[in-house]
């Protein structure tokens, strides 16, 4: 079985653009501010190529995927 992954960001490095929310809006909403809160679960297999994309084009490099942590 293979593992999922989940998105992330980096909050120091992220300056609240908001592309990715546009972008990827099932998984990411913005804050008041702009800032991106993402969605604590695996990334749905039919938005991986989406995922991977928000991921390149962040202009400030602050989203990045990461294995998800294993169940029980």
């Amino acid at each position: 079985m293979r593992r999922g992954v989940r998105i992330r960001v980096d909050p120091i490095a992220c300056d609240g653009r908001g592309l990715c929310a546009e972008l990827l809006p099932e998984l990411i909403v913005l804050d008041d501010w702009g800032f991106p809160i993402i969605r604590d679960v695996d990334v749905p297999h039919n938005l991986i190529r989406e995922a991977l994309e928000v991921v390149r084009i962040c202009p400030k490099l602050a989203l990045y995927l990461e294995p998800s942590p294993r169940s029980g």
